[in-house]
């Protein structure tokens, strides 16, 4: 099993996990760089997994299925419409010889979902390293409750977030806690990779509770507070 970023946009990753000549590609917001890959490796793509609605998530499904359209959609009742499933809050399903689990994840969107394969976490924007999404539904509360969720997840899960913003999440997290080791010591770590241009992803949920503050939330209004200082920073 090996789990590929393909790049998109400034900013996305979106995640293929290939399983000998078949591969499942989540959240492709962009069609061009998967079908490259694709092709490259001459995979077959046996489905599409997306966590919610937004365009940066959803904008190449239309195109891929027109190269691929045996292919199976996976996602929640938000993309009705371009899936063939709509999955919620403990379904399951089998890809790849892979049980798929399916978490409700909301905040970011109303019916934002994450997907649990094995000790692998595909969860969109409902939870970054060092960070989380927007709160774009004002339901923080829905969003704190996803974090906790998260949270109670093992420490070796590795997370597959949709997006690099690790080294924003970090300079915010370190300017709250400066005096806090492990997040100046992964900040450092981190601009040495974006140096390179290379991923600081996946993570993991044990990582993550070192530092990502949002995770150390004790309550509704800290994340609240927390996550207002973000939107500004």
């Amino acid at each position: 099993m090996l789990i590929h970023p393909i790049k998109a946009f400034s900013d996305n990753y979106i995640w293929c996990i290939q399983e000998g000549t078949e591969a499942v590609v989540v959240d492709p917001g962009k069609a061009s760089g998967v079908l490259d890959f694709l092709e490259e490796k001459q995979l077959r793509l046996a489905a599409i997994l997306l966590t919610h609605m937004h365009e940066d998530h959803i904008g190449g499904v239309r195109e891929i299925l027109a190269s691929h359209p045996e292919s199976l959609v996976y996602g929640p009742k938000e993309t009705e419409g371009l899936v063939t499933s709509v999955v919620k809050e403990r379904d399951s399903f089998n890809l790849l010889n892979q049980t798929f689990q399916v978490y409700e994840s909301g905040g970011h969107t109303h019916g934002h979902i994450s997907f649990l394969m094995g000790n692998n976490l595909f969860c969109g924007d409902a939870l970054f390293s060092a960070g989380c999404g927007r709160v774009f539904t004002g339901d923080y509360e829905a969003q704190y409750e996803t974090l906790q969720k998260f949270k109670r997840l093992d420490d070796n899960i590795h997370v597959y977030p949709g997006h690099e913003y690790t080294e924003t999440n970090l300079r915010f997290a370190y300017e709250m806690q400066p005096d806090n080791k492990e997040i100046s010591k992964s900040l450092e770590v981190v601009q040495e990779l974006r140096a390179k241009e290379q991923p600081t992803l996946p993570t993991t949920i044990g990582k993550e509770k070192e530092i990502n503050l949002f995770l150390q939330a004790e309550t509704v209004e800290d994340f609240i507070e927390l996550r207002n200082a973000r939107d500004d920073f």
